[in-house]
């Protein structure tokens, strides 16, 4: 393997993580903003809000427990393991490449 196409693996690696962090970051943002009761006429949270329910689509109102709270913490908190596991065994493959 060329030394350009390494380096241009090791970059594809690195945005990949990023993305799945940054992704894991916006979702746990919103259950702590949801656990510390964030005023939702905010911009902020509310776009928190927003950007969270549309990465945790597939997940969200997975689980059905009596508790709001727990919903919450397991359908956004699943949707931010996923990506982080699958975003970095995705970076672990392309870097052994």
């Amino acid at each position: 393997m060329s030394p350009t196409h390494r380096n241009g693996t090791n970059q594809a690696a690195a945005v990949i993580m990023i993305v799945a962090d940054v992704m894991a970051v916006i979702l746990g943002l919103w259950i702590l903003m949801y656990l510390l009761d964030a005023n939702r006429a905010n911009d902020l949270v509310g776009f928190i809000q927003d950007a969270a329910r549309w990465l945790a689509g597939w997940s969200y109102d997975l689980f059905t427990f009596d508790d709001a709270w727990a919903r919450v913490v397991a359908g956004y908190g699943l949707a931010a393991v996923v990506y982080l596991f699958v975003g970095h065994a995705v970076a672990g493959r392309l870097r052994r490449h």
